[in-house]
């Protein structure tokens, strides 16, 4: 074996290893941006798709003949023009085939070709295939010049570099695709909407994109469903990119048994139905999603239908909502309109697509109208000579017969009747049968449509107006031939009916249990009773769970939802479930993210948004702090952090405050303490607050209200026992302190669990352990100093106890239920403890602690 000389220095050529790389590099990513990845702005076809179409047309393997075997197409495909694996481009023919892909079929095919459901296709060698009728349109008058033809990858054979395209295709049926560094995603639209708009931008080329979007609204995807809003719509025309929000086609049925079903019976763009189905069982199986009892696909060949059946007691609204926000029924197509024009990539809006769909068709009509005329001169130019000839017959016989040969003729008659080389050897090839009266009418016929043919074709080249015209006609005959209704509606975002539109103003108590379930009820269901009563059941509750907040707002009242861990939720108050006074509610994990064991702290109705207001927030372990109410405006679905909480630390409650108002904080033992709400500086959300009470050892802050003038605060303790204090005997201190009593604790009282602000026109709901719930007008509890006991509020059972306290609008109904006036708490004299609940004298001085506290005991805890 010889060995091979190395390379002399006169013929290597030193480079840069970055340069050589950067070359490489920019060769591969161009090849894959212009030759695979990236359509055509003019025929809206990627090199695969074409070289697939132009296969099909050079087997004849058209509409209207009979079907061939798709390894047959594949094989002529990747063996001619496109040698890049045949896998390939089978997905492409059978994505072409897939009327769940494609908006206007583009491949006939039998077989199967896969599902919605991402069931594959057969394999090749077991479909048939052959072109539709409107892909036959993509090729018609290929065969005319109207385009140029490209040698293929190795030189043996041309293809053409794009197709005629009658069709504005990359709009109709989109493209999506990756390339180097960029992507395209182009959502397919309705033809005939699509052709009107390239009808009226021909017709006025002065059309702005405002009145193309009434021509064109947006796309219209062939699995149908809704668009939501035209944001996205307006965005992707206007700047070539956007978010489309789809959402799929739902109906609610009711069934005898008085339970509610849902309907899915159409999917947005390009959702896999059987993936769908098992996101929601898992849902289900997680618990993130409760009220649905069974799943089932009953899809068939009439249609998609996928039926949600629900629970009896369950909210078909919020279970739908759960659905959208959870699943792919609700998704986004983001639009990229990138495309391949003069070689070189680029992202166009709605009026550049069509423009250079029309600067297309207008180069294919030109170029075709200069081959028809070519073609129509050559044969009136025979005829011509043939009417010659039939005019002067005998003269031409004789001249013929006399020649010695056909090159003499030829050339005699040249000379003799002022004929051209073409007529002179047509007339020698002529047939006799062609001297017949009826052939001599038929070449005059022909020759006068000839004449008429070639004026109309130059009036199409001459005209700039003509050829529009041309261009209009062979459009409007597609769009006759197989424009359909539009499938996607598009829904206004504006003059949406929203679920919200149909649910009535009410009041609402809201409830949370400490095990996470949340409903709604009527305030109305709870009639008033005197305080020291039984009470009623108002909320069933395992015997591990208890009722542990309560609040009331409107239906229609958009609601901030804390939670101990610092985080915040959005929600209106219809949103959330409805129950009667025995049911438990659904689980709070379904209406909102939240984590394992964390709870509900704190419920805020805000009616307007405004910048004097803030929240003020109060923890554990005695910190507040104050933030503006436009910070937590936009909260995510996931929800946001309210306030950045320590180890060991937790959300207690949060308050609106605004300019110039106090704010009172109490503990379990008793202690509280009032300061100006200027005192607590304005902070961002992601800080933790300062100092707002100093605590002792064992205590621990449950309470925050933000006074009014004239109020008094409710002191609850969990024994039942309670009182009402006036404001004004809780002086105004130094934020940071440790306070001063406001009830005695321990002992007959128990600990505090309540501090809550009222004004005397409220009735009092108080709430058990045992999930009993209790009913009385505040101005029962009697109202004394801030250093006593209180009187009995609420006569409890044993090993009961008190868990939580709210406020309510006092009700109409003040007739008396189940039980008068305990005998244990007889009725007393507003003001006026009895000699069960008078305090002694020890109880009755003045215990004030720390009432000032210095600078340094305020123990500032501020974030950066």
């Amino acid at each position: 074996m010889e060995e091979t000389a190395p390379p002399s220095p006169e013929n290597t050529e030193p480079v840069t290893i970055e340069n050589e790389m950067r070359t490489s590099y920019m060769d591969y990513a161009m090849s894959v941006i212009i030759g695979r990845a990236l359509p055509d702005i003019r025929d809206g076809l990627k090199p695969v798709h074409r070289r697939v179409l132009y296969s099909m047309h050079q087997l004849r393997n058209t509409w209207n003949t009979a079907y061939k075997k798709s390894a047959r197409v594949v094989g002529d495909c990747i063996g001619q023009y496109h040698p890049h694996g045949d896998q390939a481009v089978y997905d492409t023919i059978v994505r072409m085939a897939q009327d769940f892909s494609m908006r206007g079929l583009l491949v006939d095919g039998q077989g199967n070709f896969g599902s919605v459901d991402g069931d594959p296709a057969a394999a090749m060698r077991y479909t048939e295939i052959r072109m539709t009728r409107l892909a036959g349109e993509l090729l018609d008058d290929l065969d005319k010049d109207t385009v140029d033809f490209q040698a293929n990858y190795d030189g043996s054979t041309q293809e053409p570099s794009v197709l005629p395209a009658r069709v504005p295709n990359l709009l109709v049926n989109g493209s999506g695709g990756i390339a180097v560094g960029m992507a395209t995603n182009i959502p397919p639209h309705n033809l005939g909407e699509v052709i009107d708009g390239a009808i009226e931008l021909i017709n006025r080329p002065e059309t702005t994109i405002e009145e193309l979007m009434e021509l064109i609204p947006g796309p219209d995807f062939p699995t149908g469903a809704f668009i939501h809003g035209r944001a996205g719509i307006e965005s992707a025309y206007k700047t070539g990119r956007g978010i489309i929000k789809l959402r799929a086609r739902v109906d609610i049925e009711s069934t005898p048994e008085g339970k509610e079903s849902i309907i899915v019976t159409e999917l947005p763009y390009q959702v896999n139905k059987a993936r769908l189905l098992e996101q929601i069982a898992g849902l289900v199986r997680e618990k993130r999603i409760e009220g649905i009892a069974h799943i089932q696909d009953e899809s068939d060949r009439q249609g998609m239908r996928m039926v949600i059946d629900l629970k009896r007691d369950a909210f078909s609204q919020i279970v739908l909502n759960q659905l959208f926000s959870m699943t792919p029924m609700q998704s986004s197509f983001g639009v990229i309109n990138l495309a391949i024009v003069d070689g070189q990539p680029k992202v166009f809006k709605l009026r550049e697509m069509l423009t250079h769909f029309i600067d297309h068709r207008r180069d294919v009509v030109t170029r075709r109208s200069l081959f028809l005329l070519a073609q129509a001169e050559a044969r009136a130019h025979l005829l011509e000579g043939y009417q010659i000839a039939l005019d002067n017959i005998d003269a031409i016989v004789e001249l013929i017969k006399g020649s010695p040969d056909p090159a003499s003729a030829k050339l005699r008659l040249i000379d003799a009747f002022s004929l051209s080389e073409r007529q002179s050897q047509a007339i020698l090839d002529m047939r006799l049968q062609r001297l017949t009266g009826l052939e001599r009418d038929k070449i005059l016929a022909e020759l006068a449509e000839m004449k008429e043919e070639i004026k109309a074709l130059n009036l199409i080249l001459d005209n700039e107006r003509r050829l529009l015209d041309v261009i209009v006609e062979e459009l409007s005959e597609i769009k006759e031939k197989y424009a359909d209704p539009r499938r996607t509606v598009i829904l206004e975002q504006s003059s949406d009916l929203s679920i919200e539109d149909l649910i009535a103003e009410e009041d609402m108590a809201v409830t949370v249990s400490h095990a996470g379930y949340i409903k709604r009820m009527a305030v109305s269901a709870h009639r008033a009773q005197h305080r020291g009563g039984k009470g009623r059941r108002g909320a069933s509750t395992k015997e591990s769970d208890v009722i542990v907040d309560l609040f009331v707002a409107n239906t229609h009242t958009p609601l901030l939802i804390f939670t101990d861990r610092g985080r915040v939720f959005k929600l209106k108050v219809w949103q959330l479930p409805e129950g009667g006074p025995q049911s438990r509610g659904k689980p709070v994990i379904n209406l909102f993210p939240v984590e394992k064991d964390e709870k509900i702290r704190t419920i805020l109705p805000v009616a307007e948004w405004t910048e004097e207001k803030a929240i003020v927030f109060a923890t554990r372990n005695g910190l507040v702090k104050k933030t503006p109410l436009f910070a937590y405006n936009n909260v995510l679905s996931r929800g946001i952090i309210a306030i950045n909480l320590v180890e060991g630390d937790d959300l207690v409650t949060a308050r609106l405050v605004e300019p110039g108002q106090h704010v009172l904080l109490g503990s379990r033992e008793g202690k509280s303490i009032r300061f100006d709400e200027a005192d607590a500086r304005p902070m961002g959300r992601g800080t933790r607050g300062v100092r707002g009470m100093r605590l002792g050892n064992k205590d621990e802050l449950i309470g925050m209200e933000i006074l009014d003038e004239g109020a008094a605060i409710l002191t609850v303790t969990s024994n039942g026992f309670g009182k009402r204090t006036a404001t004004s005997e809780y002086r105004v201190q130094s934020r940071g302190g440790k306070g001063i009593i406001t009830i005695k604790t321990g002992g007959r009282n128990g600990d505090v669990v309540a501090l809550r602000q009222v004004h005397g026109d409220e009735d009092l709901l108080m709430v058990t352990n045992h999930g009993q719930l209790i009913r009385t007008p505040v101005e029962q509890v009697s109202m004394v100093g801030r250093n006593t006991m209180g009187v009995r509020l609420f006569k409890l059972d044993k090993k009961a106890e008190l868990v939580a306290v709210e406020c309510v609008p006092a009700a109409e109904d003040e007739e008396e239920l189940d039980g008068e006036f305990s005998e244990d708490a007889p009725d007393a004299p507003t003001g006026t403890d009895t000699a069960d609940d008078a305090p002694t004298d020890a109880e009755s001085d003045d215990a004030e602690v720390g009432e000032t506290a210095s600078d340094e005991s305020t123990d500032d805890a501020d974030d950066a």
